[in-house]
């Protein structure tokens, strides 16, 4: 859900559920307001294109990088956050998880911008209190924290409240979102 921008954003904070299918993502206010979420839903398209598996995975980074790139300009973003990815059931989901930290880590570097990690489970300890959850039940619980910026298509819903959920983990944890939040220093 896009809301319109408020002329007076300073700085904001971007919040990542990161994979090649469907990444999610929020632009979060120093005040905690979501002022934007969505997913960038990309597919494999090397068959119908007759092209490398390799040549398609650059494209699809391509079009991550774009919408991440223009969310950074767009809200003055001053924080990347991360949920860090883990395990792996084959060596195609391992080439996936180091693209997409990849991704993270270097816009984040390239535009000067920190970038905090956070696991899956530390989100739902922190929104749940508890470690293990099922999908539906982070939804549920983030949408009752972060009311309106859902769309009722379930994979991005899913997308969206695992950024923000990454998003509430680090505002309780972070030194660094707590002294933003209070200061709304300049990075």
């Amino acid at each position: 859900m896009k809301r319109s921008i408020n002329k007076h954003v300073r700085k904001a904070i971007l919040t990542n559920d990161p994979s090649i299918t469907a990444w999610g993502w929020a632009v979060v206010s120093m005040s905690g307001e979501v002022l934007e979420g969505g997913c960038i839903k990309t597919s494999s398209e090397s068959k119908v294109r007759r092209i490398r598996k390799g040549d398609d995975r650059v494209r699809r980074i391509s079009e991550i990088n774009c919408k991440l790139l223009e969310l950074i300009r767009t809200y003055k973003i001053v924080l990347i956050l991360s949920e860090l990815p883990h395990g792996s059931q084959s060596a195609v989901s391992a080439v996936m998880i180091g693209i997409v930290t990849g991704i993270i880590q270097t816009l984040g570097d390239s535009a000067n911008i920190p970038v905090e990690w956070y696991s899956e489970a530390d989100a739902k300890k922190s929104v749940l209190n508890k470690r293990s959850a099922t999908k539906i039940e982070m939804i549920d619980a983030i949408k009752r924290l972060y009311p309106h910026t859902f769309t009722g298509v379930q994979y991005k819903d899913e997308a969206v409240a695992d950024a923000l959920a990454v998003y509430h983990v680090a505002a309780q944890t972070s030194p660094l979102v707590k002294m933003l939040k209070a200061n709304e220093i300049n990075i």
